[in-house]
């Protein structure tokens, strides 16, 4: 076949040689084609006929309104699907070869006559307008604190114009998580956006039955802020296209630079969170002139954070507990038949008395769940040895593994006195230390010894010679193991 190159080489060479033989052997082409182009005013790839027609039988065109029905009311329905059926109903008709003729088929019905697609409309960003944010789990990547897996999100906030980004951990999708997180991020930012847009998070907006698009609490953190929202519509999160995208980018940075570390464990959170900072601050990098033009089209920030906590208020019930979010916590007992005020975050909650400040709780996930201190009831279980083998939370009354061993240990030696023994040296660890009670439960179980609230007492208080010393007897090194090992290695270098 004659390609375009050829033709404009032959047309050139007319010009100038003096036979059409000679044009036609220098643009590589034979004379008879080369006098069959010599009139041609459009070029080869212009006059070829486009292929329209089938070389051989279509094998489906038989039963092909037969499929027509499934394809019109299914979109997602797969060609293989169909194969498959058009099987079983015409036993021994077709054969594997044939699926792709079908799929084919299915294609092009679908290009010509079959439903429209969505259309994705590109937009036009403007600096310092419009701001996304979103969650996103990060479970898959495998992430490990201290050996143990760290279940968490991210809270994720970019600029649609320079793609700046930042991002905090959290661990639920709560108003709490969205405020700190946005918060922080306009801080690290410096300013603020006109429009800030989440996609359709029950934390921001109300469901659809309700008048009002956004929720009090996140309504009164975009008017402190000065900011306008946005929501995408529920099921739409390419809508939120930006920060969608970003979560995807961002994870497979994360992910590429935990392959690059060798490991996915982590000895602290904050260890952690230095390592996804300085990623973030690498991702950044790139972005800093743009970043710098936004910058001076946005907002001032106000004076001071919008409080991004929820107050409730409990009554602290007669086994000395509070119901917060549908999770119970323990307070002290001297607090029982009080109305506390309860300030939730994200991460922590803070009890007050009125003005007074009483503590700081860590917030449980999820709901249904408790947290129970020791130290708020001991008091009165001495007092009550009675009420705790049947204690409603009697699992939570054991700090740590060698405490639940004394007590299982006292089960089997004294069963009677059990519960009163073990709640003594309970309180031992709420008066004393509970490290060094812990210590000495570790040592007497190591060296098989009786537990007693005796025993653990005079380990605890430091008096001698409780244990006798024991003699360590450790064998001379023979090097000339060590010194034969290196010979190997240099005879084999």
């Amino acid at each position: 076949m004659v390609t375009d190159a050829q033709f404009r080489r032959l047309m050139k060479l007319m010009k100038t040689e003096k036979t059409m033989a000679a044009a036609a052997a220098k643009a590589g082409m034979d004379e008879k084609t080369a006098r069959k182009y010599r009139q041609a005013t459009n070029l080869p790839s212009e006059l070829a006929k486009l292929h329209t027609w089938r070389t051989r039988p279509d094998p489906f065109e038989a039963v092909w309104p037969s499929v027509l029905p499934f394809l019109e009311n299914n979109e997602g329905l797969q060609a293989k699907t169909l194969f498959d059926w058009l099987k079983r109903k015409h036993p021994g008709r077709f054969h594997d070869g044939q699926l792709r003729t079908l799929q084919r088929r299915v294609k092009a019905w679908r290009a010509l006559e079959g439903p429209a697609k969505e259309v994705m409309f590109e937009q036009i960003h403007e600096p310092g307008r419009l701001a996304q944010s979103d969650f996103t789990h990060m479970e898959n990547l495998g992430v490990r604190i201290d050996g143990q897996p760290f279940d968490h999100l991210l809270y994720h906030f970019t600029l649609t114009w320079s793609n700046w980004e930042t991002a905090r951990i959290c661990f639920s999708e709560s108003f709490e998580s969205l405020a700190e997180g946005l918060q922080q991020a306009l801080e690290e930012l410096g300013g603020v956006p006109q429009v800030h847009q989440t996609d359709s998070l029950s934390a921001a907006v109300h469901h659809l039955d309700n008048p009002d698009v956004f929720t009090q609490r996140y309504q009164a953190l975009l008017d402190h802020y000065g900011m306008d929202g946005q929501r995408t519509q529920p099921r739409h999160p390419h809508e939120n296209g930006d920060i969608e995208k970003r979560n995807d980018t961002f994870k497979t940075a994360v992910d590429q630079r935990l392959m690059l570390r060798g490991s996915r464990d982590f000895e602290s959170r904050e260890a952690y969170e230095a390592f996804l900072r300085q990623l973030l601050a690498e991702l950044n990098t790139g972005r800093r002139k743009r970043l710098t033009d936004e910058i001076q089209v946005l907002r001032r920030l106000p004076r001071r954070r919008h409080d991004s906590c929820q107050r409730v208020e409990p009554t602290v019930g007669q086994g000395s507990t509070i119901t917060v979010k549908k999770n119970i916590y323990s307070v002290h007992s001297r607090l029982i038949g009080e109305k506390l005020i309860a300030r939730v975050y994200a991460e922590h909650i803070d009890l007050y008395l009125g003005r007074h400040f009483i503590e700081r709780l860590p917030r449980l996930r999820g709901e249904g769940r408790h947290r129970i201190n020791y130290r708020h009831v001991i008091d009165w279980l001495v007092r009550k040895p009675g009420a705790f083998e049947r204690y409603r939370w009697h699992d939570a009354l054991f700090p740590t593994s060698h405490f639940r061993m004394a007590y299982d240990w006292l089960k089997d030696v004294e069963p009677t006195r059990a519960s009163k023994t073990y709640l003594r040296i309970l309180y031992l660890a709420a008066r004393e230390n509970e490290t060094a009670v812990d210590e000495a439960l570790r040592r007497l179980i190591d060296r098989q010894m009786p537990i007693s609230f005796e025993a653990v007492t005079q380990i605890v208080t430091g008096q001698p010679n409780l244990f006798p010393p024991r003699d360590v007897q450790i064998d001379t090194v023979d090097l000339a193991d060590y010194d034969q090992l290196l010979e190997t290695i240099q005879a084999v270098a």
